[in-house]
């Protein structure tokens, strides 16, 4: 039973992998379920038992990339040493920012997500990805008194919006570089506005 779970779970892994490959260069619309078998060689059976749709792997490959984009500005957060609120802000927002310039990451999660999950499923795949940690900072800035208490649930939207948003600017950008350096020092001052001491006025 276990090796029959572990096949199962390695065919799972297996499709969600090459659907990436497939969505991210094809597109949603682009990409068949034909072609998703062909190239991971596995029967239609297989693909169903897992995923009911063609929808229902994409959504699961969204999950993936987004969880991937997590462990992502998590460890740019962690790498950087920063301690406070706005070092910690800047890193994770600076991480997401650059992700966006990846093809994955542009065309699955920022062009064809909302889309084909629609609205609100992308925005509730976002708000797991990305809202706790933004929180979890948020409460450890108002702790050290930088922004209210009573602030720290809508400025975590906020912030998780202006990433996005910045995310969306780059992703359809004629230039991705140049976009993404204007990105950064937008941020950097945003933060820097956001989460100055109280003493600094």
């Amino acid at each position: 039973m276990d090796r029959r779970t572990d096949r199962g779970q390695a065919t799972r892994q297996r499709l969600i992998e090459v659907a990436t490959e497939l969505f991210a260069d094809r597109g949603y619309e682009g990409t068949s379920i034909e072609a998703v078998l062909e190239r991971a060689g596995v029967s239609r059976g297989s693909l169903y038992h897992h995923f009911a749709s063609k929808e229902r792997l994409f959504e699961a490959v969204v999950e993936a990339v987004h969880a991937q984009v997590g462990e992502a500005t998590l460890a740019a957060a962690t790498a950087s040493g920063e301690t406070e609120a706005h070092g910690l802000l800047k890193a994770a927002e600076l991480a997401w920012i650059r992700l966006a310039g990846d093809p994955v990451v542009r065309r699955i999660l920022l062009i064809d997500a909302p889309t084909v999950l629609g609205w609100r499923r992308w925005r509730d795949i976002e708000e797991q990805a990305g809202l706790g940690m933004l929180k979890q900072v948020l409460q450890q800035a108002a702790t050290a008194g930088r922004v209210p208490v009573e602030l720290v649930d809508p400025f975590a939207h906020i912030l998780l919006a202006t990433g996005n948003e910045l995310a969306l600017v780059i992703a359809l950008a004629d230039d991705v570089t140049a976009a993404q350096e204007s990105a950064e020092a937008a941020v950097d001052e945003f933060l820097t506005r956001l989460l100055r001491p109280p003493e600094a006025g």
